[in-house]
């Protein structure tokens, strides 16, 4: 999946789903190390363990 993220997801706005009720939606910035980095707001981040993720979605955009 880091492979996938680095690759194909890189500045893009996405929601992020890790099962139950844990849903981050933000642009991705970076994914290394098994770690996945979104900028959820303007400076405020949120980093999401790769192996925790169940499912990517690419917001749509208008």
């Amino acid at each position: 999946m880091d492979k996938f993220i680095s690759e194909h997801l890189i500045n893009q706005e996405v929601d992020i789903y890790c099962g139950w009720t844990d849903k981050f939606t933000g642009k991705v910035v970076a994914c290394a190390d098994g770690v996945l980095t979104l900028e959820t707001k303007k400076g405020i981040y949120t980093h999401i363990a790769v192996d925790k993720i169940v499912a990517v979605w690419r917001k749509k955009q208008p």
